[in-house]
């Protein structure tokens, strides 16, 4: 690597960590004074809000790091071109392509480390954060839903007409056994509970129809152990739950939302596609950030600077728009998740045909 590869990627990685460190240090002042109320009414202790934080930083360090890329390349390429150093650079032979070259470099080695934070390590810190939201930022939660049905298996489908997660109770309970189109056997009950000490359902003033052809068969009884495809926890709070999934678990979940027929899959999926996209827009926005901010302005780096600012704020803007399409299901997870990228890549390759060569 030249002397000048080291000298902007060192600048780049830098400014990268500043931008970072300002931007966290400012969420996090808001964050605290908006959960200050809540801390004081829980009485939580310092150790607990510490352990909070220090799940929370990651994840917004992370969530953030496309846009503050993109500043922090801004901002050094305005700075480099307001000191006349890319035009002496392109003047003494350096082709733009190869100027790019260091950026890139940069790019390229934090797209990878928030792939593998954002895939796998911070999931997992988030499995606590989440669950310090939910026992201290939130109201406690019911499950509200009637005329659940549920696929618990290939040939299986569950209905209850509503359920309690408190005492973990299901009302009008009914599972039916389909195979070609065929009932093979029918089971209601008045209602089903949960056996902590088993982890068993148990039907009470049960029926069972099963059918042979033309014949049916009838037994009835007061209280049946049954072994179900589902626990408790699929009827408990899943707010930011899709967060705490590595990609694997991401996986897992979604093929198994699929063949229970879920109409929530979308946001798992849309969640997996995000893990994918970020460390593309992280390189698309670098490459689009030396573009924008590599003439020298007459006003000084001020203006390339609020330009870099404006357009971070319409990409965010273009990714929340289509990835509520997306979670809405107006459009396909994956095409809806990537549509910021695909449309933010075609404009950076119409503007690198104006950047000085």
């Amino acid at each position: 690597m030249k002397i000048l590869d080291r000298y902007i990627l060192k600048k780049f990685l830098i400014s990268y960590l500043f931008v970072v460190l300002i931007l966290v240090t400012v969420i996090l002042v808001i964050d605290i004074t908006e959960k200050s109320d809540d801390f004081l009414e829980h009485q939580l202790t310092f150790e607990q809000i510490i352990g909070y934080y220090l799940d929370f930083v990651p994840w917004i360090a992370n969530l953030i790091t496309p846009i503050t890329v993109f500043i922090a390349t801004v901002f050094v390429t305005s700075k480099l071109a307001g000191h006349t150093e890319v035009i002496a650079i392109l003047s003494s032979g350096v082709s733009f392509k190869r100027m790019l070259l260091p950026y890139l470099v940069g790019a390229t080695l934090i797209a990878g480390v928030s792939f593998y934070l954002n895939g796998w390590l911070i999931p997992n810190s988030d499995k606590s954060r989440v669950a310090f939201l939910i026992a201290y930022t939130q109201r406690p939660f019911s499950y509200t839903e009637n005329n659940i049905h549920l696929k618990v298996a290939p040939e299986s489908y569950l209905y209850l007409r509503n359920y309690n997660n408190h005492s973990k109770v299901g009302h009008s309970f009914t599972l039916e056994t389909v195979k070609d189109h065929q009932m093979l056997q029918k089971l209601t009950a008045r209602r089903v509970s949960w056996d902590e000490e088993n982890e068993k359902w148990k039907v009470q003033d049960w029926t069972l129809r099963e059918f042979n052809g033309r014949e049916e068969y009838i037994s009835k009884g007061t209280e049946l152990d049954t072994l179900l495809n589902i626990t408790p926890k699929d009827f408990e709070n899943s707010k930011y739950m899709e967060q705490t999934l590595t990609i694997d678990e991401l996986n897992e979940t979604i093929a198994l939302l699929k063949s229970r027929g879920a109409d929530n899959v979308e946001l798992y999926m849309v969640e997996k596609f995000m893990r994918y996209m970020s460390p593309f827009a992280i390189i698309i926005l670098t490459f689009m950030g030396v573009i924008v901010s590599s003439r020298k302005a007459r006003g000084g780096v001020g203006f390339q600077i609020a330009l870099g600012f404006f357009i971070a704020f319409i990409f965010i803007i273009c990714f929340m728009m289509s990835r509520e399409f997306a979670l809405k299901g107006a459009v396909p997870p994956m095409l809806g998740v990537w549509l910021p990228n695909i449309f933010f890549t075609l404009v950076a390759m119409v503007m690198y045909r104006t950047v000085p060569r």
